[in-house]
């Protein structure tokens, strides 16, 4: 069984990595995907006998050749993974080189800020690690013996990689963004976006049969212009809809959405391209009948960018406790999913029956929901699942659970939505550059002298 492990660390392009690379070379633990990325430690080596040297001296710190065969080992692993290409390996183990004598420096630039990561914080990201793996903290250290990984150099690995991520956040905790830059940048990706403007729209349809005589056509005509004078008249265009439309948007008030020109027939865009918001349009006749539009509102097209997957989604929880442990947990979890999928028990009986959340009462729907709003773990699962499906029981850090997922859309974030997105991505990209400088200068004033070349 793979560990599976969510992300704990922020990733960071390490400097002079190649961007097909960057997220290979920048994480010496691998803490989002699986532990069969991190060093593979043979018994040989765990018990001393291997033979190793020094590569380089970094303010006369030592990086050694196992380190630089360990951390290529785990690129060359995780690129695979992915399916990226590998470059000639002796120029990717130059960059590892490159890599580990880099974070040496920051790792002695944080000591010299009088940064530590403390034992408590370090058992924390552990014990995370291991909740998120679905298993107790032994267990999680049992395992990786099993996968031929030495606890105590894992845990050193840690402590490492959690101080390089204080030290880097110390370094960017005054990168700001400005509301101007927000909003120039809202701007830009409007202006490039590939959306056009879309229309808010509402119709009523009076059909008209194949079969209809002009006489009847025209009594027809004169029920659709008396949509039109009551409409203007200050009735609710929805309401006549309800009431009149024979077009199947009719029972919901006539609403289309928003949609852009190519997304309606030529009809309905020459009839309402001129209207201003608010406006109706005087009857008009196709095959199906006689039409009338109004216009809801105008917009410019949401970016694809400004957009966001909403997901609608239901779970059945069960904690542990003494009397319930992970393994029977699970175990009913998984009876329950049988139930479900044969039809024997619909999966919102068995939520109110069951489940242990303050879901359960509506048959375990969490309504809507966008990234972000649940735990790593659960939205991991949640996130592969296609509308309809049901998920393999699995652990949280709240308990165990049965995912189903409803339904899923894409919808555009409010406008609180869209400067906060924007806001994190311009941050982004002024941490990446604050760290880059900040990386080479930390490379720039250490002492590095290279011995003999690494032998991987």
């Amino acid at each position: 069984m793979t560990l599976a492990v969510r992300k704990h660390i922020r990733r960071l392009v390490a400097v002079g990595c190649a961007l097909s690379l960057s997220a290979a070379l920048a994480q010496p633990l691998r803490l989002s995907n699986s532990l069969d990325a991190a060093p593979a430690i043979s018994a040989s080596q765990m018990d001393g006998r291997t033979i190793d040297y020094i590569v380089a001296l970094v303010n006369s710190e030592p990086v050694t050749n196992n380190e630089v065969r360990q951390r290529l080992l785990r690129v060359e692993q995780q690129m695979t993974q992915q399916g990226a290409a590998l470059p000639p390996r002796e120029d990717l183990v130059q960059r590892v080189l490159e890599l580990l004598v880099s974070e040496r420096a920051q790792l002695q630039d944080a000591a010299e800020q009088g940064l530590s990561v403390d034992d408590a914080t370090l058992l924390q990201a552990e014990q995370t690690l291991a909740a998120q793996n679905q298993l107790g903290l032994e267990a999680f250290r049992q395992r990786l013996v099993e996968q031929g990984m030495d606890p105590n150099r894992f845990r050193s690995e840690l402590r490492n990689q959690l101080l390089l991520r204080k030290v880097r956040e110390r370094e960017t905790e005054r990168v700001r963004v400005s509301n101007a830059e927000i909003d120039r940048h809202i701007e830009e990706l409007v202006a490039r976006s590939p959306v056009g403007a879309e229309t808010l729209l509402r119709h009523v349809l009076i059909k008209v049969p194949e079969s209809a005589s002009a006489e009847a056509a025209q009594a027809l005509q004169a029920r659709a212009q008396s949509v039109v004078d009551r409409a203007k008249a200050g009735e609710d265009f929805a309401a006549l809809a309800r009431e009149l439309s024979e077009a199947p948007e009719g029972a919901s008030g006539g609403s289309f959405g928003w949609r852009s020109a190519n997304q309606l027939p030529g009809l309905f865009v020459a009839s309402t391209q001129n209207l201003p918001v608010g406006g109706v349009s005087a009857p008009f006749r196709s095959p199906a009948g006689w039409h009338v539009l109004k216009v809801d509102e105008r917009r410019q097209g949401v970016p694809p960018e400004l957009m966001v997957v909403k997901t609608r989604v239901s779970h059945i929880l069960l904690r542990l406790s003494p009397q319930l442990s992970q393994e029977a947990a699970l175990k009913r979890l998984a009876e329950m999913r049988e139930q479900a999928l044969n039809g024997q028990t619909p999966f919102e009986s068995l939520a109110r029956q069951f489940s242990q959340d303050g879901s359960a009462s509506q048959g375990g729907d969490l309504g809507w929901v966008t990234p972000g709003q649940f735990v790593p773990e659960f939205e991991a699962v949640m996130d592969l699942l296609r509308p309809g499906e049901l998920s393999q029981p699995m652990m949280s850090r709240f308990g165990a659970h049965l995912i189903r997922v409803d339904d899923r859309q894409q919808v555009a974030m409010t406008p609180e939505q869209q400067r906060e997105a924007v806001r994190n991505v311009l941050r982004e990209q002024k941490v990446a550059d604050v760290l880059q400088t900040w990386a080479q200068d930390v490379r720039g004033r250490a002492y590095v002298e290279f011995r003999d070349p690494p032998r991987p």
